[in-house]
């Protein structure tokens, strides 16, 4: 059998171009949509996740106990986790080990909040900083100093003991207060 010739499609008419025309057109007079971004920042949804930040206990010790548990949910393996033993001269944390290497590629996140999820105790947070861009692509790596919560009043930088009278559990249950006056006497005179 013969095959049918394809149909003629329409050819266009005059006043087809000219309906792209009127569209341009009507938005050429319409007021801009235009943001002041750099001077005008606009405030954050209250459960924005931004930059990471790794917390604090209310003495100054550091919360990561260095267990990796963060890495291991990182589905962009964004996360870099090396952990160490505590020792009685040099306590970072009040359990056993501390995070001693912490690498966050910024690269790579995606920032889905999984590893605030896993994180056992509480110590890696997200916080509602979203200015993260750069020109150099090493500044994105972000190393534990530049993660770790700024330290308050009454707190006292690590490696310090615990609080007096205070185990790891007290420190999980949050009954722990500021640092104490003869921990930040020493402390001062040590340096």
């Amino acid at each position: 059998m013969p095959k049918e010739p394809p149909a003629e499609k329409p050819k266009p008419g005059l006043l087809e171009p000219l309906g792209g025309f009127l569209v341009t057109g009507g938005t050429m007079f319409k007021k801009p949509n235009t943001e002041m971004y750099p001077e005008v920042k606009t405030p954050t949804a209250p459960r924005y996740h931004g930059r990471h930040q790794l917390n604090r206990h209310p003495d100054g010790l550091e919360k990561c106990i260095g267990c990796e548990l963060c890495a291991w949910a990182c589905p962009a393996d964004a996360i870099y986790v090396e952990g160490a033993d505590n020792t009685e001269d040099e306590r970072f944390s009040p359990g056993e080990r501390y995070g001693r290497v912490y690498q966050i590629n910024y690269l790579r996140c995606i920032g889905c909040g999984l590893c605030i999820e896993a994180c056992p105790t509480r110590a890696l947070t997200m916080t509602n900083e979203y200015e993260l861009a750069d020109d150099n692509r090493a500044d994105l790596i972000f190393e534990k100093d530049d993660l770790l919560a700024p330290l308050r009043n009454g707190m006292l930088a690590p490696p310090h003991a615990m609080y007096p009278g205070a185990d790891e559990g007290s420190y999980y249950r949050g009954e722990v207060p500021g640092a104490p006056s003869e921990l930040a006497e020493a402390e001062g005179a040590a340096k």
